[in-house]
């Protein structure tokens, strides 16, 4: 039976939703700092140099018995990425002036970052100052360091780790931690450090923030408290929420297993194994079997109840690491096989719409489905940008179990997203939006002007405005329906799905559809400090040329990241850190597959 209680919980998760249907991107300045000493027992052990380290914080709740990694020689997986000729000596010159030019913004967006924010969390590319979001611990030189790497900046990348070495976790600038946020940029950055250059340095760091993510995990049922504040870990006080969101507390298993597989100590790789066993065991237990909904109940470790069920924004990063695990446990661990193909078929049967569009381009969008009880599944014909992941998962996880069908599917996704990019007045996709679906996923779709125009009409302020003039009013491309959220946040997810799929493909119309919206991106982002999110891509080009004032205070450290970083990959050489070798953690950071010998 449905929980009477889940009205409670949407209301609960309305306030969450500012924050992370956005992946809870939007920081706050500050310079104020939270010192952990101050919570720190009187009379607990300390280490020897007089600092605050989380290894010295007291285990509440110990684990008995430890999950061991899975054991044995790794399999010998199928190959992902695409068997590549030699280029010829055009493509090749065509290929690193684009490569160049990437260089070229992220070498601005750095400096910018040095001069303005050095040691803070972002640069704000209009004002020139900085935001302490995401604790305080140097957000974007964390998020950057593999990045640097990649770029063959290795001055840049030495200077920027011995300084992020100066980072304190006995201090913040917040009360309360997002763990997600700060697993997949801290963690996975410093982890990403060392396996592209083996410095041990990042190793050493990287263990400092597992050690204070792990103290988020003691609670009496081991089930880690997802927005956590530090001090009651200290203290003891801690006990896992009622309400909180499967991308968050599932999405936590690829960097907790790289570290435990890195520095031979599980107590990671258990902590999220604890969680993963949860999920299996109910993955047919919920009122979409297959999937699991956005808001479960970590305090009684129910995942079933909700009834909304999405492959986007608060669910995305939990499905796109079930092939990624299976990669990154080299095959071993069969749960994450089972997960992806038994959530993949629910997905693909419920969540994955075909939009009818003006050129009727064979594209599919991945929207939302609610379940309503005796009632079948509805649909919200929902895109999102975050959502372009897809693309990208569908053919990683096509390739690696072999189901060439969804590397199909993963290929049709992408070209949804290029589709809405080409289809924007600015060139650049919005954050979320609507289209009508076709009738079948599969079958011929015409496009009918006239219902897109009866649609149009619904929104009119009058009975005599027509739809082509609500169309006009609202700046509503045709093809669309809705603009819901018209921002552009500088997000990486449609240029992922891109490079992932020229990388599984090798089909080159990518090549020239990616440099379209990398083009496209820096035309309207561009500042004259570094580049900036943009409040609203409806507007024409004229209309900006004009002066008209789009541009946000705001540069997510996932632009250098993770957008920038994507679009280099893919204007270099195919074999520069080939999925074969190397698997990407949700922001971009690779980590060393194992491989069998």
């Amino acid at each position: 039976m449905i929980s009477t209680r889940r009205y409670t919980v949407y209301l609960l998760l309305a306030a969450l939703v500012i924050f992370t249907v956005t992946r809870f991107r939007e920081g706050i300045i500050s310079t104020a700092r939270i010192r952990y000493e101050t919570f720190f027992p009187s009379g607990a052990k300390k280490s020897s140099d007089g600092k605050f380290h989380w290894s010295d914080v007291p285990v509440w709740y110990p684990v008995q018995s430890l999950t061991q990694l899975p054991k044995g020689k790794p399999h010998e997986l199928p190959k992902i990425q695409f068997a590549f000729k030699a280029e010829d000596a055009v493509s090749a010159v065509k290929r690193k002036q684009r490569q160049a030019a990437v260089k070229e913004a992220f070498d601005k967006s750095w400096n910018a970052y040095k001069k303005h924010a050095w040691m803070k969390d972002e640069v704000t590319p209009l004002t020139a100052h900085f935001k302490n979001g995401f604790g305080g611990w140097a957000a974007t030189l964390v998020d950057s360091l593999d990045t640097l790497w990649m770029l063959d900046m290795k001055d840049e990348f030495e200077e920027a780790v011995r300084s992020a070495m100066n980072i304190d976790l006995g201090m913040a600038t917040m009360e309360t931690i997002n763990v997600f946020e700060t697993t997949i940029r801290h963690l996975g950055g410093f982890l990403a450090c060392y396996d592209v250059s083996s410095d041990k340095r990042c190793l050493v760091k990287a263990k400092e923030f597992g050690e204070m993510l792990l103290k988020a995990f003691d609670t009496p049922n081991r089930m880690p408290i997802t927005r956590w504040k530090p001090q009651d870990a200290i203290n003891g006080h801690q006990v896992a929420d009622e309400v909180v969101l499967i991308a968050e507390i599932g999405s936590l298993t690829m960097e907790f297993t790289r570290l435990s597989q890195v520095t031979g100590d599980v107590r990671w790789y258990d902590a999220v194994d604890r969680i993963m066993r949860t999920f299996v065991k109910q993955i047919d237990d919920t009122h979409l079997p297959g999937m699991f909904p956005v808001s479960l109940n970590a305090t009684s470790r129910d995942f079933t109840q909700d009834t909304f069920f999405t492959l986007s924004a608060m669910s995305d990063s939990f499905y796109e690491y079930f092939p990624k695990m299976h990669a990154l446990l080299g095959g071993l661990e069969p749960i994450y096989q089972k997960l992806y193909q038994r959530s993949m078929e629910t997905a693909i049967k419920y969540n994955l719409w075909r939009p009818m569009v003006p050129d009727e381009a064979d594209i599919l969008m991945s929207g939302n489905a609610r379940v309503e009880m005796g009632k079948p599944p509805i649909l919200e014909a929902q895109g999102q940008h975050l959502v372009c992941f897809a693309g990208g998962m569908f053919a990683v996880g096509g390739r690696l179990f072999e189901e060439e069908a969804h590397v199909k599917i993963g290929q049709k996704l992408t070209d949804g997203c290029i589709w809405t990019y080409k289809h924007s007045p600015l060139g650049v996709m919005p954050e979320v939006f609507n289209m009508m679906p076709c009738a079948s996923r599969v079958e011929e779709c015409k496009w009918d002007e006239k219902k897109w125009l009866d649609e149009m009409k619904t929104h009119a302020d009058t009975q005599e405005e027509d739809g082509e003039a609500v169309a006009k009013r609202l700046r509503i491309p045709k093809g669309f329906v809705g603009v819901w959220d018209r921002k552009y946040q500088l997000r990486p997810e449609a240029i992922e799905s891109v490079f992932i799929l020229y990388r599984t493909t090798g089909k080159t119309y990518l090549l020239d559809a990616a440099w379209e919206m990398f083009q496209a991106i820096i035309a309207a982002t561009e500042t004259p400090v570094a580049y900036a999110a943009l409040t609203d891509v409806t507007y024409s080009k004229k209309e900006v040329e004009a002066g008209m004032q789009i541009k946000m205070d705001s540069m997510e450290s996932y632009w250098m990241a993770e957008t920038l970083k994507y679009f280099y990959l893919i204007f270099s050489e195919p074999d520069f850190f080939s999925l074969d070798e190397w698997v990407f953690n949700t922001e971009a950071h690779p980590f060393r597959r194992p491989l069998a010998k």
